[in-house]
């Protein structure tokens, strides 16, 4: 299994997801929040092309994260996965053209070679979820958009090999920001982003035993800093040996293989 961002933050998220081997490995995106145009121009600098995807999996009906899904779905007949309430939120749910398939909380689905299990977290919107992912081998966990921790997310994700956790913004950078306080109430509040201190948090309380690779997601471009993301991190695992990352806006990051 190997894994690659196609980029992260509040202007588009899209995760690439591998499995197999061959000329037809199984390919799904997790999340398309950007134009047809950019997506195809970011697998495209992946070494990929948009027909070669198995799927396409959605996070929540959020624009930076559901983006042109429906089109490029309809375009090159690929699959969609998704919530029922996310899939009412985006209008899938009776859309022409568009092979939709509910995804339920705690559920594993098996596409192709992937094994891939949705789990239920507090974030506001309509029934988001967010990831697991297995080829039988490795475990790779997804936690973006998220307000705050819970029991159940630190049960699904513990025992991960690579983990993208979402180290949103500094809490003090976000206080001293020039965002209206509404705006800075919804961040930080139980249904709003993960800041870097709640991240290290659930990392800290995670079972790290076969963690290799850490990349942090969703920073925010104007409260927080790649430095201050990495600090967090850094500061629970100590001297292990896990490789921590960060998945910028522009670029994502490069292929990650497990």
């Amino acid at each position: 299994m190997r894994f690659a961002s196609l980029g992260s933050g509040s202007e588009g998220n899209a995760l690439v997801v591998e499995a197999g081997s061959g000329t037809t490995p199984t390919r799904v995106l997790l999340d398309c929040g950007f134009s047809a145009k950019e997506v195809e121009r970011r697998l495209a600098r992946a070494g990929l092309a948009a027909d070669s995807l198995t799927a396409i999996l959605i996070t929540h009906e959020h624009s930076d994260h559901i983006g042109s899904a429906l089109t490029l779905a309809r375009r090159w007949s690929i699959p969609l996965y998704m919530s029922w309430g996310t899939a009412q939120a985006v209008g899938a749910d009776d859309a022409a053209g568009v092979e939709l398939n509910v995804l339920w909380g705690d559920e594993t689905v098996e596409i192709g070679e992937l094994g891939v299990l949705p789990y239920t977290v507090p974030h506001d919107a309509r029934e988001p979820l967010q990831f697991v992912f297995s080829d039988g081998a490795s475990r790779l966990g997804v936690l973006t958009d998220v307000g705050e921790s819970t029991s159940h997310i630190s049960s699904v994700l513990s025992g991960c090999d690579a983990l993208v956790l979402e180290c949103n913004h500094d809490l003090e950078m976000l206080a001293t920001s020039r965002y209206p306080a509404s705006l800075k109430a919804r961040i930080g509040g139980s249904h709003g982003h993960l800041n870097n201190e709640a991240a290290g948090s659930i990392l800290a309380g995670l079972d790290r035993a076969k963690l290799r690779h850490l990349i942090a997601a969703h920073l925010s471009q104007q409260n927080n800093t790649p430095e201050l993301a990495r600090a967090a991190m850094a500061a629970v695992l100590g001297n292990a040996s896990t490789e921590i990352g960060v998945a910028s806006q522009a670029e994502g990051f490069d292929w990650i293989a497990l």
